[in-house]
């Protein structure tokens, strides 16, 4: 790798991480919601908000020990649909599951949501 393909990677990554951490002041109402129930080990997993992930995403909630990313998805995403279909690929090629929760679903229903993530929890925790 040359120095200039550092620098550019090294550059790429600062800017990720600084536009994570102004995600992780600006969340969704969705994104508060369920990040005051699944905050610390409350699910079994840890949970962190609004991740860097490789210098290339950022995951809204990551348990990096079990390799799960919980995306809640507003309304934008309903146009966005192939580019998360492309995004997800590239997460599971570096050994992520991401579970894609709708905002309809966390606001009105949160304990079907808490249902779903429990349910990756435990099915990545029994992964040898």
């Amino acid at each position: 790798m040359s120095s200039f393909e550092s620098r550019s990677r090294t550059r790429r990554k600062s800017t990720l991480a600084q536009h994570a951490q102004g995600m992780r002041h600006c969340s969704t109402l969705s994104e508060r919601i369920l990040w005051n129930v699944i905050r610390g080990r409350a699910l079994g997993a840890q949970f962190r908000r609004q991740v860097p992930i490789a210098g290339l995403f950022i995951g809204d909630f990551v348990a990096s020990e079990i390799n799960l990313i919980v995306e809640v998805d507003g309304s934008s995403h309903s146009t966005r649909a192939a580019s998360d279909i492309r995004r997800d690929v590239k997460l599971r090629r570096l050994g992520f599951t991401v579970l894609r929760l709708p905002v309809k679903l966390v606001e009105p229903q949160l304990p079907v949501a808490l249902q779903r993530i429990r349910e990756a929890i435990t099915a990545l925790s029994a992964k040898p």
